[in-house]
């Protein structure tokens, strides 16, 4: 399964961001990547590229980090994985933004599909995912999750399915919305000149809902699609443990049949 872009290319590779620390997981990734840490026997970076490799998508950059070469030594090539996987780093934490800019290289300048290299998701929201950008003239195709407080998040307002305002981190008086920006994205090949040019965050941080705002400003299609069922940014302590009871192999869960699967309102990032 492939998907087009507005000028026709098709998205074979994706950019996977793993280059965070994950404070809030405390001791676990004192010595491990958050990446890597494992859930029901499979580290998230696994689940992520192996759900993306049954979508279609058979090239990978990984954006490393924090324990970076722990990563690069798990994975290698991607033959282990039937993939084709490449490297490169991240030296200073500016943001998913600057993280992402990294790929273009990588891309071609061509549509590329973008993941955080943390977010546990259904198989079925790549395919999703893809299917809705395919051939429709997107620069952008969302994931959304839903959550009873985006305020972690970022928080994503709607016509219909079109994307008409993103809010990182929204406080007492930004728009509500309990659409949460997924962490999974298919992007245009219009993000890459967007990316050289989004403003520095009050965080010092590059980000990448930025880029996102530039591109719906700019009269883009920004769309989203929704990520029902089960979705975990697995976070916290408490959050691995929900995961480990709750994520279900994707084998269990029948196709068409999501909504069936565990659902997951978890906050995002502090």
């Amino acid at each position: 399964m492939s998907a087009r872009s507005e000028h026709g290319g098709s998205i074979t590779r994706a950019a996977l961001l793993a280059a965070g620390r994950g404070t809030r997981l405390g001791e676990l990734t004192a010595h491990t990547p958050k990446p890597l840490i494992e859930v029901r026997g499979k580290s998230l970076l696994t689940w992520i590229i192996e759900g993306l490799r049954d979508a279609g998508i058979g090239e990978f950059l990984c954006v490393i980090g924090y324990l970076g070469d722990a990563i690069r030594e798990r994975y290698g090539d991607g033959s282990s994985l039937g993939v084709r996987m490449e490297y490169v780093r991240q030296f200073d934490a500016h943001g998913t933004g600057a993280a992402l800019r990294l790929a273009r290289a990588f891309a071609q300048d061509g549509p590329i599909l973008m993941s955080f290299g943390d977010i546990l998701t259904n198989y079925g929201h790549y395919r999703d995912l893809l299917d809705a950008f395919r051939g429709r003239g997107h620069a952008a195709v969302m994931g959304i999750n839903p959550m009873a407080d985006v305020s972690a998040g970022a928080a994503v307002i709607r016509d219909g399915t079109q994307v008409v305002r993103i809010v990182e981190k929204p406080g007492p008086g930004d728009p509500v919305s309990q659409w949460n920006q997924a962490g999974v994205t298919a992007f245009g090949e219009a993000v890459w000149p967007v990316l050289e040019r989004i403003p520095q965050s009050p965080r010092g941080e590059y980000e990448i809902t930025a880029a996102m705002s530039m591109l719906i400003a700019g009269g883009h299609k920004v769309s989203a699609v929704e990520f029902n069922g089960f979705w975990s940014d697995v976070g916290t302590p408490e959050a691995l443990a929900a995961a480990q009871r709750s994520w279900l192999e994707p084998s269990q869960v029948s196709p068409g049949r999501l909504a069936d699967a565990p659902e997951m309102l978890l906050p995002v990032r502090a």
